[in-house]
């Protein structure tokens, strides 16, 4: 039913919020305001306040606000009628009289509920029987095995034109409501006059789609053997509005709020693979490319889910298609994360051919949507002339323009004409780039693509030794991801001394093995590296930490990315080495000024002063 808003105004005058939300949370009293770890994410400092009297609350983590009646519904998972009616209840209020008119549109959703349900419990069980036999072969073959297929309640529709419309009859379920739930077909006079309604789904593995309640709503039906279409999902109904659902919300809202994070895949079998794999807090959307409606209900959950699709070119297409999407719904603390699959891979393809650890490594990986945005346009190719720096920068500039949020929008074109000068003063004569793969010992360095990093400026002694340190990790996850890079970096990096001894070993080592093993593939230099006791060292090179400060460091970023991004970071590196070394000359030359400290000295200022003409160059 509609409550007026002079009802819903009354429970939240009547409605403590700090009593509501302190069921939960722990709330400190801080003025006129209360804050506390939010319920909605993890976290170990609180961000999560309300004010109770503006009557609502806010993350300042995850962007989560609303007030009593949304806070209810969030963490009881209830529909907005019942959490106003709880509320109500406690408030000691009477609920408003409902019209006919409302009492018959409830009475049939929730009649439709029933139906679902039903429907649900009949595919189930003959997923089970010998009709479903086929089917339950090919799930078992795909790995799936029966407590997961009982977790999401996949069934079975038998080939036949009124299997399930027979079973609901038995049941005293009208035709009319099978009808409206989208369970049967009636013909239309122009199609089939004088026929039979029959079943929507035949032949097909059938995936019930849930609310965020557990309630089946519709379903998804995938065909066995050949047949088209592929994959059926139910039509709109009074209870299911396909933009607006992602299947396996009900089990992986919970399971995000334990991980911080949600997954979004492409298919039913991604999702349930996933959850078999470990990672219960994934969803599909129920089409290609997200709605606005299913980026806003991710966004409720977790402030930046991670969208997994296909390595396929329609997956990236699709992937392509949600960026775009998202852009002007952007909000400060609110964005999407895209992790790139292998070509021909999908979830389940990777779990299968390289286990969970590969699955979990990819999500590591996982790149923000500015960077999406620069990979979209540049295609990994450098534009090389001013007229395709212009076109480059005038996309990305309408890519800025559509965000509404002024904040956001501000940040977004800064960090894209910070990727865009970059790219112009890399550029030498003719517009050609002034590193190339292959270049070796010769290179002529130069090109600011460690403008990426976020490097120090003028900060403290502890920030120079952290960013020192991570700097020299860079170098190591440039290479363990592009290992094709050996030959033109390797004298540089043996010139380094590194700050901590288990860096300087795995380089070592990684060294070692490339001049032994000429074309060594990633994957098969990180299962050595592995096996010699460095997996606490990898996790961390290959993370997070090291990826956030430089995109070029991901094994998604092209050879020339890769290369020009190495050797910026190692000319910062060289260049505070150098500085270190001319201060430690001027003191021998005022501790023992002769010749041989004084030609030391000269020297290296000379090698300084060689270095920076050629930055400038």
């Amino acid at each position: 039913m509609a409550f007026s808003p002079q009802f819903l105004d009354e429970i939240k005058h009547r409605t403590s919020l700090a009593e509501v939300v302190g069921k939960r949370v722990k709330l400190v009293k801080k003025g006129h305001e209360y804050s506390g770890l939010c319920p909605f994410h993890n976290e170990k400092t609180p961000s999560f306040t309300l004010n109770e009297d503006k009557g609502f609350y806010h993350c300042f983590g995850c962007q989560s606000h609303g007030s009593a009646i949304d806070f209810v519904m969030e963490t009881e998972g209830l529909g907005f009628r019942e959490a106003v009616e709880k509320l109500a209840f406690e408030a000691g209020m009477e609920i408003p009289d409902e019209t006919p008119e409302q009492r018959e549109r409830e009475r049939k959703k929730q009649t439709l509920y029933d139906v679902t349900e039903a429907a649900a419990a009949y595919f189930e069980k003959m997923l089970y029987m010998p009709e479903g036999q086929a089917a339950l072969d090919y799930l078992t073959s795909r790995g799936i095995d029966r407590a997961t297929l009982k977790t999401y309640r996949v069934g079975f529709s038998p080939e036949s034109r009124s299997a399930l419309k027979t079973a609901l009859l038995r049941e005293s379920i009208a035709e009319e409501q099978m009808i409206s739930a989208g369970l049967i077909i009636k013909p239309t006079e122009d199609r089939g006059r004088g026929m039979d309604s029959y079943d929507r789904f035949r032949g097909r593995v059938m995936f019930p789609i849930s609310d965020r309640r557990g309630r089946v709503i519709a379903f998804g039906g995938q065909i066995l053997g050949a047949g088209e279409p592929k994959y059926l999902n139910s039509p709109e109904t009074p209870l299911f509005h396909k933009g607006s659902e992602l299947y396996g919300l009900h089990i992986a809202g919970p399971a995000s709020r334990k991980s911080d994070t949600i997954l979004v895949t492409e298919g039913y079998m991604d999702v349930i693979a996933l959850y078999k794999a470990g990672f219960p807090h994934a969803v599909a959307p129920l089409g290609t490319a997200m709605t606005e409606d299913q980026i806003r209900l991710l966004w409720k959950i977790v402030p930046e889910p991670v969208l997994c699709f296909d390595g396929d070119r329609a997956g990236q297409a699709a992937a392509g298609k949600t960026a775009l999407r998202a852009l002007p719904l952007l909000k400060p603390g609110i964005g999407i994360r895209f992790a790139t699959l292998p070509a021909s891979e999908d979830p389940d393809s990777l779990i299968k051919n390289k286990g969970a650890d590969a699955m979990a490594a990819v999500i590591e990986a996982a790149i923000p949507l500015s960077e999406t945005l620069w990979r979209m346009e540049t295609h990994g190719k450098l534009p090389t002339t001013p007229e395709a720096r212009a076109a480059l920068q005038q996309r990305l500039s309408d890519h800025a323009r559509a965000i509404q949020d002024a904040t956001v929008r501000s940040h977004f074109s800064k960090a894209f004409n910070e990727r865009i000068a970059p790219v112009s003063r890399s550029a030498g004569p003719g517009g050609q780039n002034r590193w190339q793969p292959g270049g070796g010992k010769g290179w002529n360095r130069g090109g600011g693509w460690a403008s990426n990093l976020q490097m120090e400026t003028a900060a403290g002694p502890a920030a120079r030794v952290n960013m020192g340190k991570r700097r020299e990790e860079i170098l190591i996850a440039v290479l363990i991801n592009h290992p094709a890079l050996y030959d033109d970096v390797s004298e540089s990096l043996g010139t380094i001394a590194f700050s901590l001894p288990e860096l300087d070993k795995i380089r070592q080592e990684i060294l070692k093995t490339l001049a032994a093993k000429s074309g060594l593939e990633t994957e098969h230099l990180i299962n050595h590296l592995n096996s010699c006791g460095y997996s606490a060292v990898l996790r961390s090179l290959l993370g997070a930490g090291v990826y956030d400060h430089a995109y070029f460091a991901r094994p998604q970023a092209s050879l020339e990315e890769a290369g020009a991004g190495w050797m910026e970071t190692f000319d910062q590196i060289r260049g505070k080495d150098l500085i270190a070394e001319i201060e430690e000359a001027e003191r021998d030359v005022a501790e023992n000024p002769s010749e041989e400290t004084w030609r030391r000295l000269l020297a290296l200022k000379q090698q300084k002063m060689n270095e920076t003409m050629d930055e400038q160059a």
